[in-house]
């Protein structure tokens, strides 16, 4: 197990891996996390971090994070999941992966525990990521939680700021059947006495977040409470979003390389981190605020999210994946001028397609595919899914081949949309690297 293809190899095949098994690799607690990190020296205690959880949009916010505290000059360590092309986009550094050399040694000098402690693919990254950051010893730190929160390996770190964002339906089965339920995992993250920023206040679950937060004694926010978003306007860069600030009534205008709807819910919460950041003394000014935002997908590496593959054919790729996440993807698809619509679409088997099958427009073409994944659901079985939602296409076992089909049927003004899964995505973008 000498080259870097082998020790992934060795982390997909040996190890539980939700991404492939679904729930039962999830490893319901902290420990095994914290018998790594002990036998690493404690890692995550030595440098600081920003803790981020949510439904969607907490990646979009770690990279935009990462991006601004980045162009301030810290040397910003970023760990995210589930990576789509390589396993290294999971560990950054100032937008670098971490190499293969470090993979390949991390691996190499804890096989002998990772045998005996037989933790999950995750809870292996999780200690990777930490013990990576420390020895290049990073400034801070932007730590993405992977699933829930409260039960997460991710959290055994005390950050300077918590940033909760969107709650919506996903992953029931492990998090709860209600909003409550799943905000009560996420608001796990809340730590005695450290700040959190929710992004956005949702009247049925903000008592969720006001309970934790006051028995844990930390300062919470609403994002939405401090700013709102006036205006956006996509431009050939991405997109121009006006905010007010509340409490003076400015307004700034900020320009975002990511073109998403959805990502002016974002911007609020990460605005509200930046300025708990400088209360605590971090030197982070307007005009770094502006590059790091400007700059999110150079200076990240970040993918997948409203992403234009091509323009002829006009093809483009977002991860949402749950209900909140498609319908952001169709007001988005509502919003770019197009006559017919493509849809190349698949889904994990998991996934409660009641919340999601309803939110997708019945008047557009589909290609039913299943990504390379034992966690796939079947096309043929989600055409028929969707063909119970008036959702009408056909079925392709996989994912190239139902991309290729759809540009068979493309014409000039049309718009082909790849998305449903992240592994569907992460399909697409292989065949559309450089």
């Amino acid at each position: 197990m000498k080259t870097y293809a082998a020790v992934i190899e060795y982390l997909f095949a040996r190890l539980p891996m939700f991404t492939r098994d679904g729930a039962s690799a999830i490893k319901k607690d902290v420990g095994n996390t914290l018998a790594f990190c002990e036998v690493l020296g404690n890692p995550q205690n030595q440098f600081k971090t920003i803790h981020i959880a949510g439904t969607n949009g907490k990646g979009s916010s770690s990279h935009m994070l990462a991006s601004i505290l980045a162009s301030a000059g810290y040397k910003t360590g970023l760990y995210t999941s589930p990576h789509l092309l390589d396993f290294r986009e999971r560990i950054r550094i100032n937008g670098t992966m971490i190499s293969e050399a470090s993979v390949i040694d991390f691996v190499l000098t804890h096989k002998d525990f990772i045998e005996e402690l037989q933790p999950s693919f995750f809870e292996v990254t999780v200690a990777m990521a930490f013990d990576h950051f420390a020895k290049e010893e990073v400034d801070i730190a932007i730590i993405e939680v992977g699933l829930g929160g409260r039960l997460d390996s991710t959290n055994i770190i005390t950050p300077e700021v918590c940033l909760i964002t969107n709650i919506g339906m996903d992953h029931m089965n492990l998090l709860g059947d209600t909003l409550v339920e799943i905000a009560g995992e996420k608001a796990g993250i809340i730590k005695p006495q450290v700040p959190v920023v929710v992004s956005e206040k949702d009247p049925a679950i903000a008592d969720v977040f006001i309970t934790k937060a006051q028995a844990m004694e930390a300062p919470l926010c609403f994002a939405t409470d401090r700013r709102q978003v006036l205006s956006t306007k996509l431009v050939e860069a991405g997109m121009k979003v006006n905010v007010l600030r509340l409490e003076d009534s400015q307004q700034q205008d900020w320009l975002l390389d990511l073109s998403g709807s959805y990502q002016q819910k974002n911007i609020l919460g990460v605005l509200s981190v930046v300025d708990v950041l400088r209360e605590q003394g971090w030197k982070i000014n307007d005009t770094q605020i502006a590059t790091g935002l400007s700059q999110v997908k150079t200076s990240t590496g970040l993918q997948g999210r409203w992403q234009i593959l091509s323009k002829d054919p006009l093809v483009i790729c977002d991860t949402g994946h749950n209900e909140d996440g498609i319908k952001e993807v169709v007001r988005n698809i509502e919003a770019t001028p197009h006559q017919r619509l493509h849809i190349v679409i698949g889904a994990m088997r998991d996934k409660d397609l009641s919340h999601m099958l309803p939110q997708l427009p019945q008047d557009a073409l589909y290609y039913f595919c299943s990504p390379d994944m034992p966690r796939a659901m079947p096309a043929n079985e989600l055409a028929e899914k969707a063909a119970g939602y008036g959702l009408k296409g056909l079925a392709y076992a996989e994912v190239p081949q139902a991309l290729a089909a759809a540009k068979e049927q493309y014409e000039p003004q049309d718009l082909v949309f790849v998305g449903g899964s992240n592994f569907v995505v992460a399909e697409i973008l292989a065949l559309y690297r450089p």
